[in-house]
């Protein structure tokens, strides 16, 4: 979950998002493990990565690595660069073709060549907000109003412990899968928001390895929407020297406000 590793990169050629989740799939999936308390898995969680002062020591992130889009036939390149508290920019280029997405720690934007700069509010700004939170993995208890044990399902062969976690009464509940051996977080399922409207979206977290001391996902396995896709990191590195001017909306052309 890298700090919610990556927020799902909308781009119109591939109207990227993440993977519906099947209620009916639940039950189906449930097990026998012993139940274990919501703060106990979290630790867990944080002590797996590499533990809160390894985390806490690493304030900036440089990714590199490419996106496969079986379904189109599509592959690319992808940069996703994070720093502390709250700033992003992630850049994936088909054939020429850049498709750009950054929030500031204020504005969140994207920037694509069929819809051109765009400026994100409402829900979309909150999720961006909430998805650059670089220490996500320790706010977990404090992004959502309400972190609830809800069973256990199986995550491919892994059985994993499942967290529901709600930001508002009225809000479906995010779903957070975490490996019952080893702590790490194998899946995540929450709503996302575009300008097409809502789905209910699955991120896969696998492949991990350690890095500076803390435990990264090296494949990201998005589903749902129109096209599912993978990103395989090929390079992480830390302490990289990340001026706030990259993250800050691009100036020229008009920009549109949703």
């Amino acid at each position: 979950m890298r700090t919610r590793i990556l927020r799902s990169i909308v781009v119109v050629t591939a109207s990227f998002a993440f993977g519906v989740w099947l209620p009916a799939q639940e039950a189906a999936q449930k097990s026998t493990i012993a139940t274990p308390s919501v703060n106990e898995i979290v630790d867990r969680y944080v002590a797996a990565i590499g533990g809160r002062a390894a985390i806490e020591k690493i304030t900036s992130r440089a990714s590199l690595g490419r996106i496969e889009v079986p379904s189109m036939k599509l592959s690319g390149t992808v940069m996703i660069h994070e720093k502390a508290p709250d700033k992003t920019l992630q850049v994936v280029v088909f054939n020429g073709n850049a498709f750009r997405q950054g929030f500031d720690g204020t504005t969140a934007w994207t920037d694509d060549p069929a819809d051109g700069l765009r400026v994100l509010s409402g829900i979309e700004l909150t999720e961006a907000k909430r998805d650059a939170d670089f220490f996500r993995p320790l706010h977990l208890q404090q992004i959502y109003s309400s972190l609830t044990f809800a069973g256990t399902e199986k995550v491919g062969d892994r059985d994993a412990y499942v967290l529901a976690g709600t930001e508002t009464d009225e809000s479906e509940p995010d779903k957070i899968y975490f490996d019952v051996e080893s702590g790490l977080a194998l899946r995540i399922v929450n709503p996302r928001h575009t300008p097409d409207g809502e789905a209910r979206l699955q991120e896969d977290f696998s492949d991990y390895r350690r890095v500076d001391g803390v435990e990264l996902p090296f494949t990201i396995a998005q589903t749902g929407g129109s096209a599912d896709f993978t990103i395989h990191i090929s390079e992480i590195h830390h302490g990289v020297d990340l001026d706030d001017s990259e993250f800050a909306k691009p100036q020229g052309g008009d920009s549109k406000v949703q």
